[in-house]
């Protein structure tokens, strides 16, 4: 069996701005993306800036993290995966009222299985994140798939990053594993923007916000998609039916 061994916690970016953009201001601002930032590092495409991913998000029986309960609502749990790769990503999302973290770690695709076992045995790289699900009564609820650009720079505060999401579909997940396959659409193929930065905008996304008149709007990826999923969920979120059309709102 491998194991990757390295684990960090990521402060890269402290802050973090979202936007729900429809699909014809969308295609604009891809365009200024592309025109005013540097492509990212992992990208690919004929612009060097496109990726596709896919996450394997992690809920209790009672929907708390949706429901945003208590400490449920700080942080979210998922596994990701960056294209067809045969690596994934354990992951947790920390969300404070000022500032936001992120601690990943790396694992060979096929110890995916390895979250199944007793948490508390043999150590390995994904412990912690196999410790906290399992204390936090947490286990897979749904995959959202996306197909992301992503543009970067650097200002006195240090690196900032845009990032446009579109094409996002949700599949109800019950196992640790990826599917395959055409999911539920998500926003009728319109955008998610978001603005990552360390201390304050950079005079670049502040252009950006400025010229397409942007408005900030909370939104989550993992919830809209299990919003799509209200119908085949049944009756733990059918009391919530009526934020469907709420949350899909463009701004």
């Amino acid at each position: 069996m491998q194991r990757v061994s390295e684990t960090r916690e990521i402060r890269d970016y402290a802050f973090e701005t979202k936007f729900l953009i429809d699909p014809a201001l969308g295609q604009r601002i891809r365009e200024w993306m592309r025109a005013k930032l540097s492509p990212d590092p992992y990208g690919s495409g004929s612009h060097a800036d496109e990726y596709r991913i896919t996450s394997l998000y992690f809920e209790t029986r009672n929907y708390d993290v949706f429901r945003r309960q208590g400490s449920y609502g700080r942080s979210k749990y998922r596994v990701r995966r960056y294209g067809s790769a045969d690596v994934a990503y354990l992951e947790r999302k920390m969300r404070t009222s000022t500032l936001l973290s992120k601690r990943r770690t790396p694992i060979a695709l096929e110890d995916l299985e390895s979250l199944n076992a007793d948490a508390f045995t043999t150590p390995w790289a994904g412990s912690w994140f196999q410790q906290r699900v399992a204390v936090r009564g947490l286990q897979p609820s749904c995959q959202v798939t996306y197909q992301r650009v992503a543009r970067t720079g650097v200002d006195a505060h240090g690196p900032f990053r845009v990032t446009l999401d579109d094409q996002l579909t949700v599949v109800p997940a019950e196992e640790l594993q990826f599917v395959s396959g055409a999911g539920t659409p998500i926003l009728q193929r319109g955008f998610i923007l978001e603005l990552k930065y360390r201390v304050a905008p950079a005079v670049a996304l502040k252009e950006l916000v400025e010229e397409f008149a942007l408005s900030p709007k909370r939104v989550s990826k993992y919830r809209l998609g299990m919003l799509a999923l209200v119908d085949r969920l049944g009756g733990g979120l059918s009391d919530l039916r009526e934020m469907h059309t709420i949350e899909l709102r463009y701004a």
